[in-house]
Parts: structure tokens; C-alpha cells; sequence
């Protein structure tokens, strides 16, 4: 899949990064030189986050870490493992 959010649309880009050479002219230099210009890719933060819809169940989606710290996600409650054994062990005894 992609590495796209399904919220905000980030998506990998494409730039560029510069050598340079020599000392910048407000340092008393005589200004710098670009040697090389290779391309590179940004990549934007996205996490795979179970969600859930509005009908109730839970789905997994992918996310940018921006989209999930303003709230476009409703996580589900957190379960923990000994509750479900507590539920179980209560169920039987009952």
C-alpha cells in the first residue's frame, strides 16, 4: 500500500539536497558554490491506527502522526487481557 493518509492526503515528495562548497559572504568569504544536486524523497510520519467507524467496529487505517494529535481519529477503548480473564472466571462461577 501506498504511503498515503487517508485523512490529510500526505504523501511522500520529491527534492532535492545541495552540496555546497566555500565560506558564505557575510563570514568574509567569497560566497559558496553548489557542487551536486541528487534527489531524494521526504517521507511524511504515518502510523497504522485501528479506528473506529461509525457503526462500531474497528478498522485499521493509515494515518499521519498530524491527523491523529488533532483528533480525525477515534481510537477504540483499550482492553486489557486480565479483565477478559476476570469476565470468564466470573461468568463460570456465577
Amino acid at each position: 500500500m501506498p504511503r498515503i493518509c487517508e485523512f490529510t492526503g500526505r504523501r511522500t515528495t520529491v527534492g532535492n539536497t545541495y552540496c555546497i562548497r566555500g565560506k558564505a559572504k557575510y563570514l568574509g568569504g567569497v560566497g559558496t558554490k553548489v557542487t551536486s544536486k541528487t534527489k531524494r524523497t521526504f517521507m511524511p510520519n504515518i502510523q497504522t491506527v485501528s479506528m473506529l467507524n461509525e457503526d462500531g467496529s474497528v478498522v485499521r487505517v493509515k494515518a499521519s502522526t498530524k491527523a491523529i494529535k488533532s483528533g480525525l481519529i477515534t481510537k477504540p477503548l483499550r482492553r486489557r487481557a486480565y479483565l477478559k480473564s476476570v469476565a470468564a472466571k466470573a461468568a463460570a462461577s456465577a
